[in-house]
């Protein structure tokens, strides 16, 4: 099948049809920036329209961006030529094409979650490089993000999936507390090889 005319890059090209900018990236690189490593080679997976291979190149990392949606990668690599950085982008089947055995330096993931291929994104880690993963937890407040539970991790699931990486950060709150505070809906990651 044509990757164009596959149902999932139909749906995500419609979705970006009118999306023009992108929004923040995601939190877990934002608030850790510190952990970079000063040269690299890093993917944004399932980059959308690439906040996280953005903010990634402006910190001097050698960047590519995969995705399915031929529409977000068009549109990120506009942005990246507008703001003088060079971004990689790819078209790629996620759901089938894993990054080759210790290809990045820094591998970032946000809202998108196939466990089968979580001990494929830590093999593809260069020694130690570093994996920052952001994605919803089943412990929700509110409604937001997918109602599908298989898109949503269980509590302390990411910690099982990802044994052979060394822990670096780990936030999911969870229902605890005052739910009006705090990060909630979310499980924050970043594990290092």
């Amino acid at each position: 099948m044509d990757l164009g005319q596959h149902p999932d890059a139909l749906r995500w090209n419609k979705r970006y049809a009118d999306k023009l900018e992108a929004g923040p990236a995601s939190r877990v690189l934002r608030d850790n920036l510190h952990l970079l490593p000063a040269q690299g080679k890093a993917l944004d997976l399932a980059s959308g329209l690439g906040a996280n291979a953005l903010l990634l190149a402006q910190q001097g990392l050698q960047v590519e961006a995969w995705d399915i949606s031929e529409v977000a990668l068009q549109r990120l690599q506009d942005r990246a030529q507008a703001q003088g950085l060079a971004i990689d982008c790819q078209l790629h089947d996620l759901r089938s094409q894993a990054p080759a055995q210790q290809s990045f330096d820094v591998i970032v993931v946000s809202y998108f979650l196939q466990r089968d291929m979580l001990p494929m994104l830590a093999q593809a880690l260069r020694p130690n490089g570093l994996l920052f993963y952001q994605t919803f937890s089943r412990l929700r407040v509110d409604d937001s993000g997918p109602d599908n539970p298989d898109f949503r991790l269980a509590d302390n699931e990411l910690l099982e999936l990802l044994p052979q990486l060394k822990l670096r950060l780990y936030r999911e709150e969870g229902l605890c507390g005052d739910v009006a505070k705090g990060w909630r809906n979310e499980v924050s990651y970043i594990g290092e090889k």
